[in-house]
């Protein structure tokens, strides 16, 4: 999904990069060699609690109205005893001696921190049973192997950053900066959840929102910018970006905004020919999957008619996916009109239907909204006793079937004078 937003990662199972492995499970070896070192000085030692123990102690001190917290009873076995129950549970869990004096860090985003992590909290797991790593060791082996200068993370790691910090100080390793990063919140202040289901990428990509309108969306409810605007692009973003400027507060995400969004930056792939190209490809493959076997005939595929039809509706619609809704249906199918639909609007179906024809026939007439635009006036004032707007709701009737949608001239530059003759010459014979 990084890949589909346009920002894919440097290095990655995927693409590979100069120090992998870059799954977990081919790197144990590497989070072996870190525990093995950690209990040798001390700073780690096994726990042969078993989790029945462990749940035992959750529910007390939740009955007890206490944080949970484990209470280090293995921390001082002799070593005598630790062999002894070794004998039993070759593959106990490694657990990190949390010191009394945590260092203090000063965070990128908020400032100087230290929490005395030893006081509230029991001694971490840090290798599960299976030899598997917990977070806390994982990304003190990882960025310390890959070089990482700099880790950004969600603002729900800052309590455990002194825990990490006194990791690296008992590996002997020097630590990266830390930024912790505010948290994307729902637009009522509630934590954005998976349980959402929507929430997805995926499902975005789905319905047919395009990566920089999240990425726009996303950015602009959140800071690190000079100034809060729509519309930017990826570069523009990279180039703007300043650190300094992430302010502590949550950034509430109001994915309501997000058609908006998406609308204007479906208009600016638009003005791109090449970007253009491969949106019409994409309509040709939604308008027959959509409309299928209802297709009057290929001729509503041709490229030239789904560009004219994404020209004249940009602007009007936030997503392609739009343009293959019911309201636009009548660009790609023929709507079962009657006559008597028309004259349940107006008694003058005849008049106008021959004005509209003639207008169609005329070898001088370029069939620009402007000038349709005249010309339906100049009919709707010589029809005395006719509203103009009952002139439009019968010809946008006759050509879509529907008494809404676009201005009537639009419609019939986008059908072109050909389908729009056939389609009035239909229902006047019905």
């Amino acid at each position: 999904m990084l890949e589909w937003a346009g920002i894919p990662p440097d290095e990655s199972p995927r693409r590979g990069g100069p120090t992998g492995p870059y799954l977990q499970s081919q790197r144990l070896e590497l989070y072996t060699q870190a525990v093995e070192a950690l209990l040798k000085t001390g700073a780690a030692y096994p726990c042969f609690c078993s989790p029945q123990r462990l749940e035992l102690l959750k529910k007390e001190a939740l009955r007890s109205h206490q944080t949970p917290r484990y209470d280090n009873r293995c921390r001082n076995l002799s070593q005598g005893q630790v062999a002894q129950k070794l004998a039993k549970d070759p593959k106990p869990a490694i657990r990190f001696r949390l010191e009394d004096e945590a260092p203090a860090f000063q965070d990128l985003i908020f400032g100087w921190n230290r929490h005395e992590v030893a006081s509230v909290e029991g001694d971490p797991v840090i290798l599960k049973s299976d030899g598997f790593p917990t977070y806390h060791l994982a990304c003190v082996v990882d960025d310390h192997h890959m070089g990482i200068s700099h880790v950004l993370r969600g603002s729900e790691w800052l309590v455990s950053t002194s825990k990490h910090l006194l990791l690296y100080q008992a590996l002997g390793w020097s630590p990266p900066r830390f930024a912790h990063l505010p948290l994307l919140l729902n637009k009522d202040g509630s934590k954005l959840s998976k349980r959402q289901g929507d929430i997805f990428l995926e499902c975005f990509a789905a319905a047919g929102f395009l990566p920089d309108a999240l990425l726009d969306i996303i950015t602009n409810c959140g800071s690190g910018f000079a100034e809060n605007r729509t519309g930017r692009t990826l570069p523009e973003l990279i180039a703007q970006f300043d650190l300094t400027r992430i302010t502590c507060h949550s950034a509430l995400l109001d994915l309501e905004k997000l058609p908006e969004f998406n609308r204007l930056h479906l208009r600016r792939l638009v003005s791109s020919e090449t970007q253009r190209r491969q949106l019409v490809e994409k309509l040709q493959v939604l308008v027959e999957e959509t409309f299928g076997s209802q297709l009057p005939d290929r001729t509503v595929l041709d490229t030239a008619y789904v560009e004219r039809i994404i020209l004249l509706r940009q602007g009007h619609i936030c997503r392609l996916q739009d343009l293959v809704s019911p309201t636009h249906s009548y660009l790609w199918t023929r709507p079962a009109v009657r006559r008597a639909q028309l004259y349940a609007i107006s008694e003058k179906v005849d008049v106008i239907a021959k004005y509209v024809l003639g207008l169609l026939e005329r070898p001088d007439m370029s069939l620009t909204q402007e000038i349709l635009n005249a010309e339906l006036k100049k009919l709707s004032e010589g029809l005395a006793g006719t509203k103009h707007s009952d002139v439009m709701k019968l010809l946008r009737v006759a050509l879509s079937g529907q008494p809404q949608g676009p201005p009537v001239a639009e419609m019939m530059v986008s059908l072109g004078p050909k389908e729009v003759r056939e389609r009035i010459q239909k229902v006047l014979s019905n």
